[in-house]
């Protein structure tokens, strides 16, 4: 029998717990030739708050993992039994991911977008500039994209309003 990737519902926030508890479970029951590696898609994010930059890890997918595994009635009782596991996506007879998903899902968590940097900025906030030709300058959030990281602030530059282009981590919320 091959091993197949398939999908587990899980308890949201509990991803790591339930990973835990199928491995542990895995080596009492001596069966690791059945259930190979478990997966939590996630990529790292940096989040600015109060002007401080803070480290995360953003699930790809919460409330789910993806577990590499020989599937048949000892198996999916194993993992169907374990704490906060609402079951297989799929039901009783869930089908396997197909290997290719799996490859660009596991080339996300290798590679990661470029880190990614979550700012709560609005229209019109206040901000200060920490880097760049502008740096202490003082402005205006006018445009926000979240996409590309990047704000368009306006600066008074001797008396009048100029766009300056940004990125997230060259300002903070005066």
């Amino acid at each position: 029998m091959a091993n197949n990737w398939y999908v587990v519902h899980t308890y949201s926030g509990y991803e790591e717990k339930v990973k835990l508890s199928i491995e542990d479970n895995v080596r009492r029951r001596s069966l690791e030739e059945k259930v190979g590696e478990i997966l939590i898609p996630a990529e790292k994010v940096v989040e600015l708050k109060a002007g401080k930059k803070k480290e995360s890890i953003k699930k790809f997918y919460p409330g789910y993992i993806l577990i590499n595994m020989t599937l048949d009635d000892e198996t999916w009782h194993l993992v169907s039994s374990t704490p906060r596991v609402t079951g297989f996506v799929g039901g009783e007879k869930p089908s396997p991911v197909q290997q290719e998903e799996i490859d660009v899902i596991v080339q996300q968590i290798e590679e990661g977008p470029a880190t990614q940097v979550m700012a709560k900025f609005d229209r019109g906030d206040p901000v200060r500039i920490l880097d760049g030709a502008f740096a202490n300058f003082n402005g205006f959030v006018d445009e926000i994209d979240q996409d590309h990281n990047k704000l368009r602030v306006m600066v008074t530059i001797f008396g009048r309003q100029t766009p300056v282009e940004l990125n997230f981590m060259q300002v903070e919320k005066s």
